[in-house]
């Protein structure tokens, strides 16, 4: 066979036949995921949820809403945050264009048509996706609803710090330090410092501090100052998820100002999980609420066991002092009593080692490999679409785990990974079982012989090429036996 060379230029067809166009089989995985949302009529359905929100016999057909949506999934099982990355990956996979229905011949949505579609379409139609899919959950039987975590996370904003501005002036942080050396007489009223200088003076202050009340974003309006998780101070959001202990369902996920506490938000991520439910179809009830110590308030804990029907299991924190009770209501101290007993029992317990796992979990699946820590929109509505989004495609991941064993599409390479791990652990075991068969005396390989003159015999019977090492051979099969004497055995 002749080699072939790759062509440095050359000429397209003029014209290219049907049969001859690129196929692709298409992905295991988005072939049953797009079977699973078949199954529940997920395109009609959304169809007629945005059908308002269109102009009925005006203008040209737009990307349906079916195609919009799966582009989003597809962001979140490929592990891509920005919209530009979705889009250019749609087009340039040919399992990708099979799952999103595009025909050969027509140009996938870009970034663009993306933007325009979640402009349109408001947070109730993506809301509506994420109960959607927990009603799937449901029709599964894979929602069981009673025993929940809490936990939050902060997410990075479309937005750098060198964005703040002053609340009441409106002055960028530079200008600010310029005005603060001018009112310090460190420099002249005309004078204008370097960025140099301005650094220099920064770290000299004492009084520094950069808050919410005083600074705000002209980027992003709804970012707030927070510390992330590695210690660095950038504009962010919280996101906070409530997860079902039993499926690891995400039964909601919701997106705050960062400068919210844990203890203003957990009752009302609590109350959205259970209306989530009872709109997905399930009965459930929530029943026990679990969190960590960043969660724990006298007044929380009051609020939920006068208001609601829930049990709280939230740790205190360590504190220097003691708990005041003097000028608090009675019902805090029996609330933070009640929910101590409960929390240091051994279902209490149990509990928090499940929450600290299945929480931390759930971050680690959206935010990390789903691309969801860095937020690539502006605005907190925009935000909350995206990260609905997100969260619907972690239940359907949780779907394809237990019905098809593959929870992403690199999951299954690892399914295959793990499957030539097992056979490889069998096949060893049983080459090691057969070599103890072969080169164990036979009165070792009966060890439920119980009469001593028949180990004896046996032990005798060893070739005389064993002699050197015919005294253990002997004694092992004398112990086999049940003798606990110690032999000699003589050679004949």
């Amino acid at each position: 066979m002749a080699m072939g060379k790759r062509a440095v230029e050359r000429q397209e067809d003029l014209f290219v036949m049907h049969d001859k166009l690129p196929k692709s089989p298409g992905h295991v995985f988005y072939i049953k995921l797009n079977r699973l949302l078949a199954e529940a009529e997920f395109d009609a359905w959304i169809e007629a949820l945005c059908e308002p929100y269109y102009a009925s016999g005006r203008g040209r057909p737009s990307v349906p809403p079916g195609v919009y949506f799966r582009m989003l999934l597809v962001g979140y099982f490929e592990g891509i945050a920005s919209q530009r990355g979705i889009a250019w990956r749609c087009s340039d996979s040919l399992s990708l264009r099979e799952f999103l229905g595009i025909p050969i011949g027509k140009d996938s949505p870009d970034h663009s048509a993306l933007t325009y579609i979640r402009d349109r379409l408001p947070l109730e139609v993506h809301s509506e996706v994420f109960i959607k899919v927990l009603a799937i959950a449901h029709e599964k039987k894979l929602l069981r609803g009673k025993t929940v975590a809490v936990d939050s996370t902060t997410l990075e904003a479309n937005a750098a710090m060198k964005s703040i501005v002053r609340r009441d002036t409106g002055e960028d942080y530079h200008e600010y330090l310029t005005r603060l050396m001018k009112e310090r007489e460190l420099i002249a009223a005309d004078a204008t410092p370097s960025v140099d200088e301005l650094r220099r003076f920064d770290k000299t202050r004492q009084d520094k501090k950069v808050s919410n009340a005083e600074w705000t974003s002209k980027t992003d309006e709804g970012s707030r100052i927070a510390k992330m998780k590695d210690g660095t101070t950038h504009l962010a959001y919280k996101a906070e998820h409530v997860v079902d202990l039993d499926t690891n369902i995400l039964l909601a996920a919701n997106i705050y100002h960062a400068d919210e506490h844990d203890t203003a938000t957990l009752e009302d991520s609590v109350q959205q999980a259970q209306a989530n439910q009872m709109d997905a179809g399930s009965e459930s009830r929530i029943e026990d609420v679990a969190a960590d110590k960043g969660y724990h308030a006298a007044e929380t804990l009051a609020t939920f066991a006068e208001h609601t029907p829930y049990r709280t299991y939230i740790p205190e924190p360590q504190r220097k002092h003691g708990n005041t009770w003097t000028d608090k209501p009675p019902e805090h101290k029996a609330a933070v009593y009640a929910t101590r007993r409960r929390t240091r029992g051994k279902r209490g317990r149990a509990l928090q080692r499940k929450r600290s796992e299945v929480a931390e979990r759930s971050f680690a699946h959206v935010c990390e490999t789903g691309g969801a820590r860095r937020c690539w929109l502006r605005g907190i509505e925009k935000v909350r679409k995206r990260y609905a989004i997100a969260a619907a495609a972690h239940n359907l991941s949780v779907l394809m785990r237990a019905l098809f064993n593959m929870g992403t599409p690199r999951g299954l390479q690892q399914f295959k990974l793990d499957l030539e791990g097992l056979l490889a652990s069998v096949f060893s075991w049983l080459y090691a079982a057969w070599l103890r068969l072969t080169t164990t005396p036979r009165a070792a390989r009966c060890p439920t012989t119980t009469n001593r003159a028949l180990a004896v015999r046996i032990a005798q019977e060893i070739p005389s090429k064993t002699a050197p090492d015919s005294n253990a051979l002997f004694q092992r099969a004398a112990n086999s036996a049940g003798s606990t004497t110690p032999l000699q055995y003589d050679k004949p």
